[in-house]
């Protein structure tokens, strides 16, 4: 196993675990069950995603494409109902 990643929060960590699954990458999330405890403990490195040795560059490459991409233009609403724009 190798840790390969260490996600800002628990929502990328989650994110990116369900991102490997679906190229066949058996992730896991190491640190998940001390997020809780994160105001007695350090905040940074708390949280990695290790991935089995085999499986480790092609899941550095994923996740590498995954922080590069950009959104598509003309994909996002002209107005936002019901949000106050300031």
């Amino acid at each position: 196993m190798q840790r390969i990643y260490e996600p800002e929060n628990l929502m990328e960590g989650e994110l990116l675990q369900g991102m490997l699954a679906s190229e066949g990458i058996e992730a896991h999330l190491v640190g998940r069950d001390l997020v809780g405890g994160a105001g007695e403990l350090p905040i940074f490195g708390l949280l990695g995603l290790a991935v089995d040795n085999d499986q480790a560059e092609y899941a550095r490459e994923l996740i590498s494409a995954y922080n590069a991409a950009l959104p598509l233009s003309g994909d996002e609403p002209e107005s936002f109902p019901g949000t106050l724009v300031c």
